[in-house]
């Protein structure tokens, strides 16, 4: 256990840094805070690098921080590391998630094609959560998974099931060889969602926020489906779309 003091240390100036991505990237690190994220964090079996609490701040009596090291700042380091308005005092150093191996064949999965938007990415995770699906997979051109603002939107979620990144193509292919049926969402050449049957295994593809799932992938899916539109909106949100149509496919 140890202190710091000046905002000046090398350790604070680390700290900072792993707010960019090409820190993170370097290092294979990210940073987290919050009571509520350092809590499920621990609950789960990622591997907490250090935690960091503001020298005022008192942690829960429950929690198993024993074997983790720790590091009593002041409220002005706490201020220079956080990435948001109101830190709560706490946050942690924790190491990115190595890949887990999943039963495919038996697999709801959802994939999430160059969405940009932070929150909307942390949505979605959360939703896939919720819902129960098994697996979420983000493609190229997606936001930085361990981006803040993505963490702080999946309300912890990061921790309750497996994401993997990478090729969507090499994605779709390795879940039709395990006989998951693969469910695009667009405008055009696709049916009401509401009248279709889910099958099961499934995997949900969803697209960028201003020009949906990539016309490529969407060659490559079993079905392409869409939600009706009843009002004068143009269109939905990607992630409450990808809400609507998990909890109908997970039936």
């Amino acid at each position: 256990m140890k202190r710091i003091a000046s905002v000046k240390n090398p350790q604070v100036k680390q700290w900072k840094k792993l707010l960019t991505k090409k820190e993170r990237e370097k290092t294979g690190w990210f940073l987290i805070e919050g009571f509520h994220l350092v809590e499920e964090a621990l609950n789960s079996d990622i591997h907490i690098v250090e935690i960091i609490v503001e020298e005022n701040k008192q942690l829960p009596p429950n929690w198993n921080v024993a074997d983790i090291p720790m590091t009593f700042v002041t409220e002005e380091i706490m201020i220079a590391i956080s990435d948001t308005e109101t830190p709560q005092g706490i946050a942690a150093v924790c190491q990115q998630f190595t890949e887990k191996t999943i039963d495919w064949e038996n697999a709801n999965v959802l994939l999430i094609d160059a969405v940009q938007d932070p929150g909307n990415i942390g949505t979605m995770i959360r939703t896939a959560d919720a819902a129960g699906i098994d697996a979420v997979i983000l493609g190229e051109g997606c936001v930085d998974l361990y981006n803040p603002k993505v963490i702080r939107s999946t309300q912890g979620s990061l921790f309750h099931l497996p994401i993997f990144k990478g090729n969507l193509y090499e994605w779709i292919e390795t879940l039709k060889e395990h006989h998951v049926h693969i469910y695009g969402t667009s405008l055009e050449n696709s049916e009401n969602y509401k009248l279709v049957e889910p099958k099961h295994p499934f995997a949900l593809l969803v697209g960028n926020e201003g020009s949906g799932v990539s016309k490529d992938l969407l060659q490559l899916t079993s079905k392409n489906l869409y939600i009706p539109i009843y009002g004068k909106a143009e269109s939905l949100n990607v992630a409450i779309a990808t809400g609507i149509l998990l909890y109908y496919l997970r039936g």
